[in-house]
C-alpha cells in the first residue's frame, strides 16, 4: 500500500513538474503575432482557394501584414473584402475588377477538323502528350480536367468545349491551373459581361482554316478599327483590358470580324434570359477517367 501511495505521490510530481515546466516554455518562447493577421483572416471568404496566388486564406493575411501584399488579390472575396482588410491595414484601396476567366476557344466539336479518336486517359493532361488528337493543336481538348479542378461547379464541358458557368464562378482560377494549353485566362471584368478573343490559334489564316470552321484567321480588321485596344501578335488579337471600356460601342468592330471570334462573356443580361427561358439546356458531359487499362482483356 506504502509503495502505491509513493508511486502516485511520484506520478503527481512529475505532472506537477511537466505542467510547470510547459508553461514556462509557453511565455518564454512564445512568438508574438500580428493582431491583425487575425483580423484579416476573419474577414477573408475561408475558401483556400489560391486565387491569391497563397497556398491558402492564413497564408494571405499574414503576407499581407508581413511582406506588404496587396489588399486587394482575393478573388472570391472581392471589393468588399479588400474594402474591409483597407481599413485593417490603414490604406486606401484602389479601384480594382473582379478577374474572371476565359476560355480562349468557341470551337465545338463539329467545328474542329482533322478530328482523330482518343482511347487513352480521359484527361485533357494526358491527351496533350499525344499528338494528333485533333488538327488545332491550341484548341480546348473538352476532356474536363477544368470541370474537376473547380469546387464551385462552375465550369462544364458542353459539346467538347470547356464552358464557364458565370452565375457560380467565383473567379478562384483552379481552371487556369488546370488546362495544359493554358488557354484559360483571368481576365478583369468591368461589367457582368465583357468582350474576349475566343481563339487560341496562333497560325495564318489557311492553316487555321484547315483544322477549324470558326478559328480566327488573323485579318487585323479589329486592330485597323481600334488600334489602341487592339493589338495583333502571332497572327491572334489580343485586348488591352486597362483601356478596355464596357460603355464603348463594338459594334463596328463586331461586325467586321469574318469569323466572329469576338465574343461577349459573363453573366447574361435579363434580355438574355427571356430569350432562352423555353429553349432546353445542353447535357453536361464529363470525362469518365477511365484508362486503357480499364478496357482490356487480359488473357493468360
Amino acid at each position: 500500500m506504502t509503495m502505491i501511495l509513493l508511486a502516485g505521490a511520484v506520478l503527481l510530481v512529475l505532472a506537477i513538474g511537466a505542467a510547470l515546466i510547459l508553461g514556462w516554455a509557453n511565455v518564454a518562447f512564445r512568438v508574438e503575432t500580428d493582431p491583425r493577421i487575425d483580423a484579416i483572416n476573419a474577414v477573408l471568404p475561408g475558401a483556400n482557394c489560391g486565387g491569391c496566388g497563397c497556398v491558402g486564406c492564413g497564408d494571405y493575411a499574414a503576407a499581407v501584414v508581413q511582406q506588404g501584399m496587396a489588399v486587394n488579390q482575393c478573388t472570391v472575396g472581392g471589393a468588399s473584402v479588400a474594402t474591409a482588410i483597407g481599413r485593417i491595414m490603414g490604406v486606401d484601396v484602389k479601384a480594382s475588377w473582379p478577374q474572371r476567366p476565359v476560355v480562349h476557344c468557341a470551337a465545338t466539336q463539329e467545328q474542329r477538323l482533322l478530328r482523330a479518336e482518343y482511347r487513352g486517359e480521359r484527361t485533357c493532361a494526358a491527351a496533350n502528350l499525344v499528338g494528333g488528337l485533333q488538327g488545332c493543336i491550341y484548341g480546348c481538348m473538352g476532356l474536363g480536367d477544368c470541370t474537376h479542378a473547380c469546387a464551385y461547379d462552375a465550369i462544364h464541358v458542353k459539346d467538347g468545349l470547356a464552358v464557364v458557368d458565370y452565375l457560380k464562378c467565383v473567379g478562384c482560377g483552379a481552371c487556369v491551373r488546370a488546362c495544359p494549353r493554358n488557354i484559360i485566362s483571368m481576365i478583369p471584368f468591368k461589367a457582368d459581361r465583357v468582350l474576349a478573343v475566343c481563339c487560341s490559334n496562333k497560325d495564318f489564316g489557311l492553316e487555321v482554316k484547315a483544322v477549324c470552321k470558326v478559328g480566327c484567321i488573323g485579318c487585323k480588321g479589329c486592330e485597323r478599327l481600334m488600334p489602341d485596344l487592339f493589338k495583333i501578335k502571332d497572327n491572334l488579337p489580343g485586348i488591352d483590358y486597362e483601356k478596355y471600356d464596357s460603355a464603348t460601342d463594338f459594334a463596328p468592330v463586331l461586325n467586321k470580324c469574318p469569323m466572329k471570334r469576338l465574343m461577349y462573356v459573363g453573366k447574361p443580361t435579363p434580355r438574355d434570359l427571356e430569350a432562352t427561358k423555353d429553349q432546353e439546356l445542353p447535357k453536361e458531359a464529363r470525362a469518365d477517367f477511365k484508362t486503357t487499362v480499364d478496357e482490356t482483356e487480359w488473357r493468360g
